[in-house]
């Protein structure tokens, strides 16, 4: 990677976007010179260069809070830098997950509800709706999810078309937990159905 950077064209010093590894959210914007960006591939932290400090620094080295590396990606034109990074903590030093004040409402929440909802079912106890339900068998589960779709046909105001479409995707996202699969599965099913 490091050869198809022009050092000259970015003076220096190349603007580094990062991003969640888990839910692909933008954690923060920081600059990169040569020095930093070896660091950063060399022990999988993440580092940058400080323009007031003058100095390369690594992010977390106070506050312990560090971004562990993941992915590193150029961009077409050889300037800028986006990483793929797994947060340990708050990314702001003002105890934000994100620099930019901003929460995040991306599509990739449902990784992390699907991934929540793997763990109530197997670790969730007597109280937890996704486990008592998942409990009751395939059956149980698939009559909601034909229950949450008919509800979904019958709303009529957009409110209750977004209620009952969220009631929808969740308990069809307990119908394939409950059956061993997984969301991403049929993610990858309607990319490749896209791309045919």
């Amino acid at each position: 990677m490091l050869e198809n950077i022009d050092w000259e064209k970015v003076e220096g010093l190349l603007p580094a976007i990062v991003q969640s590894s888990k839910d692909h959210s933008i954690l923060m914007l920081g600059y990169m010179n040569e020095e930093a960006l070896k660091l950063t591939q060399k022990l999988g932290e993440v580092h940058f260069y400080s323009r007031t400090k003058k100095r390369t620094w690594k992010k977390g080295e106070t506050s312990g809070n560090v971004l562990k590396l993941d992915e590193i990606h150029l961009d077409c034109d050889g300037d800028a830098i986006l990483i793929l990074a797994t947060p340990t903590g708050p990314i702001c030093h003002k105890g934000s997950e994100n620099c930019f004040k901003y929460k995040n409402f991306s599509p990739h929440f449902l990784d992390t509800l699907d991934r929540v909802i793997e763990d109530r079912i197997q670790n969730g106890h007597r109280e937890s709706y996704t486990h008592s339900l998942v409990q009751q068998g395939t059956t149980k589960v698939t009559q909601k999810v034909i229950e949450e779709a008919l509800e979904v046909a019958m709303a009529r105001t957009q409110k209750e078309v977004i209620e009952e479409s969220a009631d929808l995707l969740f308990h069809m996202m307990v119908n394939l937990r409950s059956q061993g699969l997984k969301l991403k599965e049929v993610i990858a099913c309607l990319q490749k159905r896209h791309r045919g």
